[in-house]
């Protein structure tokens, strides 16, 4: 396939699974943050985010989307979103020396670092949402840092979570919107 071809066809999947995991880390990220004291709710924040692209990998088979299969590995598109996963995990190159200076910074940071791969996602994904996403979530939880400093733990998770939800239903929406009509519906 040429690469507008292999776009089409990255443009096509459903790009349910890494906002699932996503969810699903946050939310362990949030009853981490009610349950755990300050240290260990630190170091939830770092493990729980940093499974996200793992555990997305795996949700992909759930959702057929299956990243690992060797038709997605084969297309560039997917391989440079893959690119834009290991971006969001390099990001922790910035948050962890900052937290050792300033801990209670840890749940913001990785919180708006980690949701910057959504910005070039847009593009990849070819939807508006993914760009909402990024740019929402970074305002929201900079403004949340000014606001509550000592709130991280509440509104940083909270925040990532009503993004997650948003652009969830959205995309979902999209692929809808994507499948021929009559068709039944892939998982």
């Amino acid at each position: 396939m040429n690469l507008d071809q292999e776009l089409q066809a990255f443009q096509r999947r459903r790009f349910l699974a890494m906002p699932l995991a996503g969810t699903l880390a946050w939310l362990g990220v949030a009853v981490a943050g009610q349950l755990l004291a300050p240290r260990w709710h630190l170091l939830s924040v770092y493990v729980l985010t940093g499974l996200i692209a793992y555990l997305g990998m795996g949700l992909s088979k759930l959702t057929g989307e299956d990243f690992m299969s060797k038709e997605n590995q084969r297309n560039r598109f997917n391989r440079l979103f893959m690119l834009c996963v290991g971006q969001a995990l390099l990001a922790y190159a910035i948050a962890i020396p900052f937290a050792i200076v300033k801990p209670e910074s840890a749940v913001f940071m990785v919180g708006m670092l980690t949701g910057f791969m959504w910005l070039p996602s847009a593009w990849l994904i070819g939807h508006w949402v993914c760009a909402f996403h990024a740019i929402a979530r970074t305002l929201l939880i900079l403004a949340a840092w000014f606001l509550a400093p000592e709130q991280g733990m509440v509104w940083v998770p909270a925040t990532v979570l009503a993004m997650y939800a948003f652009t969830i239903a959205t995309l979902e929406r999209r692929w809808t919107r994507l499948q021929p009509v009559g068709a039944a519906q892939p998982a």
